[in-house]
This record gives C-alpha cells, sequence and structure tokens, in this order.
C-alpha cells in the first residue's frame, strides 16, 4: 500500500469518524483500514486518532494532516486526469443515489442510453427517499426532489417539478368536484408520511403569491409516492402529486385533474455532491446527460391541464 491509498482511507476515517464505516465505504477489510492508519501514524512519529470503545477522537496533528490530506488528493486525481491517454472518455464507477419513483420511472429505464454514450463508465444507483450520508456511504452524488437543508454539500439545481391536483373518478362520482378552494372542506385525502421529515404533509396551495396550507381529513395516511397514487386510484381521497408522475393515469382517464388554479409551488430538483470532492468527469458526463433527460421527461408540461 503506498502513502497516496494510506491518505485516502485516513481521510475516509476521519469522514465517516468510524474504522468500520470506513472499511464498508471502501469495500476494503476494517484489518485493512486500521493498519493504514497505523502505518501513518508510525512514518510520521505522531498520534493521528485516539480511539476508544466508543468513539473517535482526531487530534491536534490528524486535522492538520486531513486537510493537506484533502488538497493532495484533489489535486492528484486533476494531474491524473491531465495525463490520461483518453480525454474525453470518462471512466469508471459512479455511485448515485435518487428518489424512488423517479429512479424507477425515468432514469433507469433512460439509463441505457447513458451507457452506450460512455461504455467505460458503471453506474451503481441507489433507489430510495431517504436520506443518504455521502461521505459516509460513499456515494458521488445524490438527486433530491424539494426544500434541502442546510448542509456543507455543493448544490446544483436541475430544474423545478410541476406539481397537481388529482383524483379519481369514483371519488369524484362519490363526493363531488371542487371548483373552488372552500369546497375542500367537505373533501378528505390520502395522507402522506414524508420519510425526510417524518411528519404528515399538509394540504398546500398558492394563491396570490403566497402560499396557503390547511389540514384536511384522511382515514388512510402512507409513506411511498406508489402508495400515494394506489390510494387516489383506489378512490380513497384527493392527492398532490408531481405532474409527470401520473401523467399516464391523467391521459387514460383514471385519474383527473381539480383546481389546477390552486397547485403547490413547483419543487426544486437538485444534485448534490460532497464539497470536498473534486468533479470528475464521470460525474460531469452524468450531469450534462441528466439535465436533458430530466427537462424532456420530467419537468415538461407545467401548463398541461
Amino acid at each position: 500500500m503506498d502513502r497516496l491509498e494510506r491518505l485516502h482511507i485516513f481521510t475516509r476515517v476521519v469522514d465517516c469518524m468510524s474504522f468500520t464505516r470506513a472499511a464498508e465505504s471502501l469495500s476494503i477489510p476494517r484489518s485493512t483500514v486500521s493498519t493504514a492508519v497505523k502505518d501513518l501514524e508510525s512514518a510520521l512519529g505522531a498520534r493521528l486518532i485516539n480511539r476508544t470503545t466508543r468513539a473517535l477522537d482526531v487530534t491536534q496533528e490528524g486535522q492538520l494532516l486531513y486537510k493537506q490530506s484533502l488538497l493532495l488528493l484533489e489535486d492528484y486525481e486533476r494531474l491524473a486526469g491531465a495525463f490520461s491517454t483518453e480525454v474525453g472518455a470518462p471512466s469508471g464507477k459512479l455511485r448515485i443515489n435518487v428518489p424512488g419513483r423517479l429512479g424507477r420511472r425515468v432514469l433507469v429505464p433512460a439509463l441505457p442510453d447513458f451507457l452506450d454514450q460512455y461504455p467505460d463508465i458503471d453506474i451503481q444507483m441507489g433507489v430510495t427517499d431517504r436520506a443518504v450520508d455521502l461521505v459516509g456511504e460513499g456515494v458521488d452524488c445524490v438527486i433530491r426532489v424539494g426544500a434541502l437543508a442546510d448542509s456543507n454539500l455543493i448544490a446544483r439545481p436541475l430544474g423545478s417539478l410541476p406539481l397537481c391536483n388529482c383524483a379519481s373518478p369514483a371519488y369524484l362520482a362519490r363526493f363531488g368536484i371542487p371548483k373552488t378552494t372552500e369546497d375542500l372542506s367537505t373533501h378528505r385525502i390520502v395522507a402522506f408520511v414524508s420519510s425526510m421529515t417524518g411528519s404528515v404533509e399538509s394540504w398546500e396551495y398558492e394563491q396570490e403569491g403566497r402560499v396557503e396550507s390547511v389540514l384536511l381529513p384522511a382515514r388512510v395516511t402512507v409513506n411511498t409516492a406508489e402508495a400515494l397514487i394506489a390510494g387516489a386510484l383506489a378512490g380513497l381521497g384527493l392527492i398532490q402529486v408531481p405532474r409527470y408522475d401520473v401523467l399516464h393515469h391523467l391521459e387514460s382517464g383514471r385519474l383527473v385533474s381539480i383546481l389546477p388554479m390552486a397547485v403547490p409551488e413547483p419543487m426544486p430538483i437538485t444534485l448534490l455532491y460532497p464539497h470536498r470532492e473534486h468533479m470528475t468527469r464521470r460525474l460531469e458526463a452524468f450531469i450534462d446527460w441528466v439535465v436533458p433527460v430530466l427537462q424532456s421527461q420530467v419537468l415538461r408540461s407545467s401548463n398541461q391541464e
């Protein structure tokens, strides 16, 4: 193991604050991680990490080495890229994480095009709505829908996602079609619990430049987008969802758009990646590819009512 590799392992340990999690994220044995840190300490003649049975504590010397190692590793990656014989042909494994419905309905079906364009890039895609620890889990980037919590990640806006209100014909036949927001008082919804916040999302709409939020009764509460849409199809209540997600149901008549003048603000779609990471060519290639995919399949039809 060379010194550069030891530094890479050391920085991952500090990022994860765990030898075990660092080993898992790098797909190497924990003993290799422990040996790399010990060898660094021996070579430098300084204690870098104080280990206890419960936690790790990075020493002052360790903090200094960590900061300098990040710069060195980034410089090395740039230098290696400059001497690549395959200029313009990015390669390697790209680890990404995307929301469930967006991944299953849009990105995974579109991936053959990306893989054809970039035959030397392999994709490892996590499809989940939960919050992902990019550094701890070794993920290069994530795509998120909705407002973002504060973080040290670099955020690149990809666009905005139009939403719609809808219900099944059977539900509307039973409870009536709401014509105004005041009519909502006689209706019920399929409630949705956000996996990001753990809270039930309220019914929202934009009116005269301000966002209104109302509590509507629900007999069914779900925690996945699939279940939310299934509940609407079953006639269990009104739902608010990204329009692309139900466009095929709207076109077939299985769901009906309601109150188009009172929909929530479009939800931002953002790509996030660690601040310390140098933007690799494979990540640049993915961003260049994913933006038009989202624009053509997800961000379209904002005015199609």
